[in-house]
């Protein structure tokens, strides 16, 4: 990653040079928040999710530190909760230059790019640090370099967790137990394959109407974080969870390929290492709001609880083996040789 080491003079200078002329060797002072629009950066950043989940808050944390170290001359506007654009349609608004920056699930950018399905694979990580290491891996390199060739640019890779499946009806607890029930999935086909080998059912649905679908009895059951079920209100319209950290969920936080490429570099320098930055934070907080949402589901005692036992995980695996043989089938094996688990 570029580094910037860039002092306030300098910096001004060159802010400065663009916004104002300067009166022979006087320059004069400018109010940067007084600017308009025409006369700064502005970065609409749209996302679905609450403004209190990991994802809400290391957006807002990312637009304070850009706007406080370009002076106001940079401002990120951020949407959450699907204010904008919903999850089906914020992929859209990126690429038409309607937003300029988003942080979908990887599972959202599947539709354009087939192969990020390679994060979907049922118990390929068995923590964070396995997921960020396979991003940083020559596979993963290449799927970032997969998305720019679709208009979008890669910036980072933000955490929300472990997926867990929750159900209005019964426990899940052995494969056998999905039998014909239905589930909420994103847009993926290997999710939608994921629920077929064990005999469920699957409809897509977007983040907005995870809630609505499952009171109204459209789907029984769903799989998600712990965060994303408390934000969502989840739990209130389900009665059994089973923590199967079976699936990893996180976020590709990407830009509008062609307005990354207008940036003026110090511009691109700060908004990496503002990231980068953002980034270490926002993981040590989504295990924290990880931790405190399960908590609150204990407490709660809204719903009955059953952690997956080894040998119980064991079966969930074998059942949901062959959905690495069809990933291989469609996008060849150079995408998960660097899954740690398959590490030869």
């Amino acid at each position: 990653m570029r580094q910037l080491e860039i002092t306030s003079f300098s910096f001004v200078f060159i802010i400065s040079t663009i916004l104002f002329v300067s009166c022979s060797a006087k320059t004069y002072p400018v109010d940067h928040e007084q600017l308009s629009e025409d006369e700064r950066i502005v970065i609409r950043f749209s996302h679905v999710v609450g403004e209190d989940t990991p994802k809400g808050l290391a957006s807002r944390r990312f637009a304070e530190l850009v706007e406080e170290r370009t002076d106001g001359y940079v401002e990120v506007q951020v949407f959450p909760n699907s204010f904008l654009y919903k999850d089906g349609e914020e992929l859209d608004a990126l690429l038409d230059g309607d937003v300029q920056m988003i942080a979908p699930a990887t599972s959202k950018v599947s539709s354009i790019v087939p192969e990020w399905q390679v994060m979907d694979l049922p118990f390929a990580f068995d923590s964070e640090l396995e997921a960020k290491e396979y991003i940083s891996s020559p596979a993963g390199e290449v799927l970032k370099k997969k998305l720019e060739q679709k208009g979008m640019y890669y910036l980072s890779y933000w955490d929300n967790g472990f997926k867990q499946m929750t159900n209005k009806h019964h426990s899940l607890q052995d494969p056998k137990d999905f039998k014909d029930v239905t589930f909420r999935i994103m847009e993926s086909e290997l999710l939608e394959e994921q629920f077929k080998l064990l005999g469920a059912n699957s409809q897509v649905e977007t983040f907005d109407q995870v809630f609505s679908v499952l009171e109204k009895g459209h789907v029984q059951a769903q799989e998600n974080t712990f965060s994303n079920i408390v934000n969502k209100n989840i739990h209130s319209v389900q009665d059994y969870m089973t923590v199967s950290n079976h699936g990893y969920l996180g976020y590709l936080v990407i830009m509008n390929a062609d307005f990354w490429e207008d940036l003026p570099d110090e511009v691109q320098m700060i908004i990496l290492d503002v990231l980068e930055e953002v980034t270490e934070w926002q993981a040590e907080l989504a295990k924290q709001v990880n931790q405190d949402k399960y908590k609150t589901l204990v407490d709660c005692n809204c719903m009955k609880i059953h952690q997956l036992s080894e040998t119980e995980k064991k079966q969930w695996e074998e059942a949901l083996n062959p959905l690495y043989d069809t990933y291989i089938e469609r996008f060849g094996a150079e995408y998960i040789e660097y899954i740690p688990k398959l590490k030869q």
